[in-house]
């Protein structure tokens, strides 16, 4: 069994599993994590209240932010697998044509998406970064470690700062469409897709990803925008 493991994920069909997997974990995490960003609508209070709850989850039964460790691990862990896997798609994809050719009849669309979600995820990247050294770790926020979560949201994208809004609504709407693109993929990866499932799925993976797009930049718009103060 232990040879099985790395002999499966050797294979194209292996890969794309472990993408789809670790792409379900990381899109889980996403519908969570804008649910969590909403309650800064209910006030100061309740997004407080929220973030020390994220920090405190499990206690006594374990020390205070174990849980969020542990969850910070594997989400740490699925995004590697998630890149290593399409990286090693894709240098097998061109293996495969060691010759490039021009072909009149290629997809605009598939080549647009391709794109998309290459340059597209190095952009995530980015942002992931530096999101965590804004607001997991204050190194960019400008109240710092001292201030309360809902100051530190509210502070990060004040109108003043409105190019931070400007980048942080990009990188979402870079989100959006790896998340449209890599649903569709991972249900077809999986073997779900059907002709008779094909339209359902199809509006399931752009309505997913329309709600987390449509969530996280409303958070930062109604802040610049003094909706949220």
């Amino acid at each position: 069994m232990a040879i099985a493991i790395p002999a499966i994920y050797r294979s194209t069909v292996g890969k794309k599993a472990v993408m789809a997997v670790t792409g379900g974990i990381l899109v889980l995490y996403l519908v969570l994590h804008m649910v969590g960003n909403l309650k800064i609508f209910l006030g100061a209070e309740e997004f407080n209240h929220y973030a020390h709850w994220l920090r405190t989850m499990g206690e006594p039964a374990v020390p205070r932010r174990t849980v969020l460790t542990v969850i910070e691990l594997v989400l740490g862990a699925s995004v590697l697998l998630h890149m290593w896997s399409a990286v090693s798609l894709a240098r097998r994809a061109s293996a495969a044509r060691p010759v490039k050719y021009q072909s009149r009849k290629k997809s605009h669309a598939q080549g647009y998406a391709t794109r998309t979600m290459r340059y597209g995820g190095v952009i995530i990247a980015v942002y992931v970064v530096w999101h965590l050294l804004d607001l997991t770790f204050f190194a960019l926020n400008p109240k710092g470690a001292d201030a309360t979560p809902y100051e530190r949201m509210v502070a990060d994208f004040d109108p003043s700062r409105w190019y931070i809004t400007v980048w942080y609504v990009v990188a979402v709407l870079l989100v959006g469409l790896h998340l449209h693109h890599g649903i569709w993929s991972a249900f077809q990866t999986l073997g779900l897709r059907t002709p008779r499932s094909h339209n359902a799925l199809r509006g399931l993976a752009a309505t997913v990803a329309g709600a987390v797009t449509l969530g996280f930049v409303a958070v930062p718009l109604s802040i610049t925008f003094g909706w949220v103060s």
